[in-house]
């Protein structure tokens, strides 16, 4: 009886995160990618990504928005994330393949701001 109980539990749980967990889970990623970038690319790439920190003007670092970058390949960006380029390091050592994967996508959706 009292595994029935927590079947009917799991089930119910579930449920509610099939019928609404979409929205949120995307609001999710977006906010803890956001998140991320903020904390370790911001610095050097802006928020915006358009470069325009002193870091950014000094080295001439590219627009992440611009045509340029956003014409390179998912897998271009993703090992320029993860191994680094030029005097940028890579992050899949502290961060993880996933989270570089994740800020791929979110370089993807600053351009379309």
């Amino acid at each position: 009886m009292r595994i029935s109980k927590v079947v009917l539990a799991v089930g119910v749980a579930a449920a509610a995160v099939i019928a609404g967990g979409s929205a949120g889970a995307a609001t999710s990623f977006v906010d803890d990618t956001k998140a991320t970038y903020l904390q370790k690319c911001a610095v050097c790439h802006a928020p915006d990504g358009s470069g325009n920190t002193a870091y950014g003007k000094k080295n001439g670092l590219k627009d992440i928005r611009s045509k340029e970058v956003q014409s390179l390949s998912d897998d271009k960006l993703m090992a320029i994330i993860a191994k680094g380029a030029g005097k940028m390091p890579g992050y899949e050592k502290s961060l993880g393949s996933d989270v570089c994967k994740k800020l791929v996508g979110y370089m993807r959706e600053l351009a379309k701001k």
